[in-house]
């Protein structure tokens, strides 16, 4: 438990969300080179036909630091207004977020909202200053205003281009040291019921519907059968 890490991505759409998720996935080896694309995630035609995230993806990833494997559970979440729900989903499965914010085009409306739901569900915030390689990136005034809404100091926030791939190793790293472990106090007996918050679900023409779930108490079994049910208000 102690070498998993559960945390998504959050920014106001177009500021390179799924751009660092790319990086990411090549960094930890997780997709081919042969296979890598630009916005893996965004696996729907519209996704990719728009270049903006509509629909939330999970991915497991393996990354060594000091010796150390760990496992990085990261969930790409959309940036746009529209798509709130799927952040809020992503938001209750994780311990962490990044908090990605254009260098150019600062704080926006959905960076506030997204980091209000954020702070709302207790996550740990990694602030992040992306695309600081564009001639127009006001990179020192992004910093100072990100400084003073999330009162940290400025040497707190880093400076990556996700594209180019300028510090993004820094990112993952920082989310090793400051994201917590998956609690685990609710493996407690009084809790041994299994709790689990299915956050999204796809189907696969063999598979048929695949659930994904945060355990929260309890455990599952390969091959084990559950059956999920509403009560009523």
């Amino acid at each position: 438990m102690n070498n998993i890490r559960n945390f998504c991505i959050i920014a106001h759409v177009d500021h390179g969300k799924s751009t660092l998720a790319d990086r990411f996935l090549e960094l930890t080896g997780t997709i081919e080179k042969r296979k890598m694309q630009e916005q893996y995630l965004d696996q729907m035609e519209l996704e990719r036909e728009r270049g903006i995230t509509i629909k939330l993806q999970p991915v497991r990833m393996k990354y060594s630091l000091d010796g150390q494997d760990y496992i990085l559970n990261l969930i790409d979440t959309p940036g746009h207004v529209d798509f709130s729900y799927e952040v809020s989903r992503s938001l209750a499965a994780v311990e962490g977020a990044i908090l990605l914010v254009d260098a150019s085009k600062g704080i926006q409306a959905q960076t506030l909202a997204n980091l209000h739901l954020a702070q709302e569900q207790g996550l740990k915030i990694v602030p992040v200053i992306n695309k600081i390689d564009l001639p127009n990136a006001r990179t020192a005034q992004i910093k100072e205003e990100l400084s003073n809404l999330l009162s940290i100091e400025q040497e707190e926030i880093l400076e990556i281009s996700a594209k180019n791939g300028i510090n993004v190793e820094s990112v993952l790293e920082r989310v090793i040291k400051d994201v917590p472990p998956p609690d685990d106090k609710f493996q407690d007996l009084k809790f041994k019921n299994l709790k689990c918050l299915i956050f999204d679900s796809s189907f696969d023409a063999y598979k048929g519907v695949i659930a994904y779930v945060r355990v929260f108490s309890g455990s599952l079994k390969r091959e084990e059968k559950i059956t999920t049910y509403v009560t009523a208000a």
